[in-house]
């Protein structure tokens, strides 16, 4: 394998086409707004001070992030592993971030990037419960970049299609996977599973 330089991937790839260009906005417009508003779930990437890389997915009640006008996010922090490796990447590194919005049953996908700041406002997280529980913290999100990507990926994968749904049996349970990985009992792997989906719903 050679190491690819900008011609190389010129030589390769056509420009892209002007309308492809021109649908990356600078804000959240109505289109974008909505598709947000619709969203349970979805993808953070964040990049940390030495180079690396973090995507963490995110979910919630469909609008569970909110848009708090055309220029701002506002996505709450639930309970999780505690790894906190997207914040301690915004906090320590560029403070970059880069969203992808799923909507089910809908193949197009919304990609949002902008530069995070992360909030402990009393007033902001009481604004946000959500299942009885105010978020930890609040990720604020100032919008650089909106727009859709085309719904190729979702339809060569058939994710939202039914026969392509894989039975949950064929796959070992989490508390099986963490016991397999880390020798912990699998007793004490179920507990912690069930410890930490319990604070977060």
């Amino acid at each position: 394998m050679t190491d690819f330089a900008a011609s190389d991937l010129a030589a390769i790839y056509p420009a892209p086409s002007p309308r492809v260009i021109a649908k990356a906005r600078p804000e959240i417009d109505a289109h974008a707004k909505k598709f947000i508003g619709m969203s349970p779930f979805c993808v953070l990437a964040t990049s940390g001070l030495d180079g690396s890389v973090d995507a963490s997915p995110r979910g919630g009640n469909p609008g569970f992030i909110h848009v708090a006008g055309p220029k701002a996010l506002l996505m709450p922090d639930r309970s999780g592993n505690n790894r906190i490796d997207s914040f301690r990447n915004i906090v320590e590194g560029s403070g970059f971030v880069q969203l992808i919005f799923f909507v089910p049953g809908i193949d197009e996908t919304l990609r949002v990037g902008g530069k995070g700041k992360v909030s402990v406002d009393p007033d902001l997280m009481a604004s946000m419960v959500e299942f009885g529980k105010p978020p930890r913290a609040v990720l604020h999100i100032d919008v650089h970049e909106a727009y859709f990507h085309c719904g190729k990926a979702l339809m060569r994968s058939k994710l939202w299609a039914g026969e392509t749904r894989v039975e949950r049996a064929v796959m070992p349970s989490i508390g099986e996977v963490i016991h397999d990985q880390t020798g912990l009992g699998e007793r004490e792997s179920q507990e912690v599973i069930y410890e930490r989906y319990k604070t977060q719903l």
